[in-house]
């Protein structure tokens, strides 16, 4: 029958229940989510969902299309309906909940939350979850495990599927940290509840339950890959053809940019990509295109990224600024040293967000004349930046100096 929540909701606009649910099932969905289920008109959630709360759904059910409808057409045509959303755990941590608030505003909803795969394992584990680095590896590239890889730190990343475990092992293992111990915990809060543990290295040819979640104590090896969280990495991490901004230059580059949360970058020029994969390893919610006109250099910018943990970099091959049209407004932008061509910059500038940065660094005297012909038009900070090695010079030691680079900054107003 009608439950106390859903005349509520009938009262106030909320048409839309978002429940979490465990492998528990309906047993553990607390009196008001059971009233939520039993009441609403329509239900959708995977299958899995519906078929643990099938006791309580006299709806009809609505199990997600395959592939999954990001815009929610379903849901949406049933505005003003009693409907029912069922999700895993906290529906918005990695969860439905951050889709559907795309397009249902949070006064039209009701959310009851269970607790998430995270919660869950950290329970299980006895560790302190504020202190664990998350992330999810749930239909996205493993590769994103490989910031968050520093000695003794502990990791929970949820996979999609039973070969889930072995993959982010046997990645681990490649790089350095196949000491790592493994924790697999399958079918969390269910009647299929297995937890096990392994070293990285020695995973094998084991395959787990498609419910799975990861955790990891980290150990590394001396010849481990760890990312430092400092711009400025070495120029060894990276594959290039000494088309690479260099590890000082890049870090001052970085700090000249900016970054900021959520921001999103045009690398223009960009070589190896070591400045765009640097912007993106800032924080996870950094986004960046890397423009590149030559075949070669944009495979290998894709390498990179993917070897440095940020597979999600998008290439664009082709030759700037025809190759900028049609790529989303950045918030900065770099111009890498070995152009001269003036209406690139110009591009960029028109495009770039209002307080936006850009930054071009000059090698070249054609793209020194350049820069200071931008500066005399638009003004922003000029920097002469020199470096020298220690370098053998016979049987001594001496200063080599490395190109001089010239260096433009400019805010947009």
């Amino acid at each position: 029958m009608p439950s106390r929540e859903w005349t509520h909701a009938d009262a106030t606009g909320k048409w839309l229940a978002l429940v979490g649910i465990g492998e528990d099932g309906s047993d553990g969905l607390s009196p008001d989510a059971r009233a939520l289920v039993a009441g609403a008109e329509f239900v959708f959630g995977g299958r899995r969902h519906l078929d643990l709360a099938r006791a309580l759904i006299e709806g009809e059910t609505r199990p997600w299309p395959a592939p999954f409808d990001s815009a929610m057409k379903d849901v949406l045509s049933l505005r003003g309906r009693r409907v029912c959303v069922l999700a895993s755990g906290d529906p918005f941590y990695y969860g439905v909940g951050a889709t559907l608030a795309r397009h249902v505003d949070s006064s039209e909803m009701l959310v009851l939350p269970a607790p998430s795969a995270f919660s869950l394992a950290a329970a299980w584990l006895g560790w302190a979850l504020q202190e664990v680095e998350t992330v999810s590896l749930h239909g996205r590239p493993v590769e994103h495990i490989l910031p968050l890889l520093h000695p003794g730190r502990h990791i929970i990343a949820l996979t999609s599927d039973g070969e889930g475990p072995r993959t982010v092992a046997t990645l681990m293992a490649r790089k350095g940290f196949g000491a790592s111990r493994i924790h697999v915990l399958e079918a969390l809060g269910g009647s299929r509840e297995t937890v096990s543990t392994f070293r990285a290295e020695e995973v094998g040819e084991r395959t787990f339950d498609p419910l799975n979640v990861v955790a990891i104590e980290v150990e590394v090896a001396e010849d481990a890959r760890i990312l430092p969280l400092a711009p400025g990495l070495s120029d060894d991490l990276f594959e290039h053809d000494g088309q690479i901004t260099k590890r000082e230059i890049r870090a001052l580059t970085l700090s000249a940019l900016a970054p900021r949360r959520g921001e999103m970058l045009w690398d223009i020029g960009a070589g190896a990509g070591s400045v765009a994969i640097e912007w993106m390893l800032a924080d996870p919610s950094m986004r960046a295109v890397a423009v590149e006109a030559a075949a070669e250099r944009a495979g290998r910018i894709r390498r990179n990224a993917g070897e440095l943990g940020v597979p999600d970099l998008k290439v664009v091959e082709g030759a700037a600024p025809a190759a900028l049209e049609g790529m989303p407004a950045p918030d900065a932008v770099f111009i890498g040293g070995g152009g001269s061509d003036a209406g690139v910059a110009d591009s960029a500038m028109e495009v770039l967000k209002p307080g936006g940065r850009l930054v071009a660094n000059a090698v070249t005297l054609e793209m020194e004349t350049v820069l200071l012909g931008l500066h005399a038009r638009f003004g922003g900070d000029l920097t002469r930046i020199a470096l020298s090695r220690a370098a053998p010079i016979g049987g001594m030691n001496g200063w080599r100096p490395a190109m001089p680079v010239t260096q433009w900054v400019w805010r947009k107003p």
